[in-house]
């Protein structure tokens, strides 16, 4: 069995130096510094207990060099797929499963779902329809990440908290190839349950991300000092009323409490989002999957997101003053 992790950054390396374990052929797709180091020294993971893994993977920058897959792993940022899909034709078969492990709200959304809206694209997230054109639905399976991970150094991982990936077919249905794959996550050491309603368990992590990841590029500020500071813990709140509107409107049941889940973030401690280590780094940020799709799915339900729109132009200006300097953002000691 070939597996090809794309976009072995954070939580691609996480998993392709683990499943290096569980299959016969694991290669990854990245660039720059991370590909030399990987081809030189194999990648390197250092998991949260402090225990070290090396995996020796093929690395390439080209994917057509690696040819058919038999699953490939789509762990690069949603932004990015739009740009990559053509070049990933190239590494899928007939038999090819694509899963996908985007944080936000995924191109497939409305496929498989059935109801009003089933089959409708969101622009945010597939622009002009070029994923959904290009990618195999009928062969997607989808997985929520939950771990926290850092790319420390080229080739290097650290793992902050989190093992939990769980996967589900876009139906909800119990396949054999879902629980085959769930069980070559299981042996590899991950938590992977199989998911009935997959959508559900997206809102769940999104619910948060809409929020604590916008302002924590805007301040500067971890979880915690975000969910300890009255206005911004506030604030977090309405965008997630916001959002919890959009998504019961959807059919989507909220199993937690906006406060539990608040009280969950600020558990997680002084951790950095996702978005405000992008700002740090100056890579582009993940705002159309995780705030403006959101905003999308509010106009589609006729549900008024004036939070979650305030702090998105904040933030999308933000995105756009520092890819237009080519600059990075971090706070200095004085």
């Amino acid at each position: 069995m070939r597996l090809c992790v794309v976009g072995a950054g954070a939580i691609g390396g996480f998993l392709a130096v683990r499943l290096a374990a569980v299959y016969e052929s694991v290669s990854v797709v990245i660039r720059g510094a991370n590909l030399k180091a990987v081809r030189a020294h194999g990648m390197k993971l250092v998991n949260a207990d402090g225990t070290e893994q090396v995996a020796h993977l093929t690395a390439t920058d080209r994917m057509a060099e690696l040819g058919v897959q038999d699953v490939v792993l789509l762990t690069l940022k949603a932004h990015q797929l739009g740009p990559a899909v053509q070049e990933l034709t190239t590494l899928i078969g007939p038999q090819t499963l694509v899963v996908t492990a985007q944080n936000g709200i995924p191109w497939w959304y409305f496929f498989k779902q059935g109801g009003p809206y089933e089959g409708r694209r969101i622009e945010a997230v597939d622009p002009g329809g070029v994923i959904s054109a290009a990618l195999p639905i009928d062969r997607t399976i989808g997985c929520i990440v939950y771990p926290a991970a850092e790319l420390e150094a080229p080739g290097v991982v650290r793992v902050i908290e989190g093992n939990r990936f769980p996967l589900g077919e876009l139906d909800g249905a119990d396949t054999e190839r879902v629980r085959a794959l769930a069980q070559r996550f299981r042996d590899a050491g991950f938590k992977t349950p199989i998911l009935s309603d997959i959508r559900s368990e997206i809102w769940l992590k999104l619910w948060g991300n809409v929020s604590f990841n916008p302002i924590s590029a805007l301040t500067h500020a971890t979880l915690e000092d975000i969910c300890r500071f009255p206005q911004t813990r506030e604030l977090a709140a309405e965008m997630m009323r916001e959002a919890q509107a959009i998504g019961e409107k959807l059919g989507v049941p909220f199993k937690v409490s906006l406060e539990r889940r608040i009280a969950g973030a600020e558990a997680v401690g002084a951790h950095k989002t996702s978005m405000l280590q992008d700002v740090e780094t100056g890579r582009a940020l993940e705002l159309d999957a995780l705030v403006k799709s959101v905003i999308e799915l509010g106009r589609i339900t006729s549900t008024p997101t004036p939070a979650i729109e305030h702090v998105y132009a904040l933030a999308a200006l933000l995105a756009r003053t520092l890819a237009e300097h080519k600059a990075r953002l971090s706070l200095m000691t004085v």
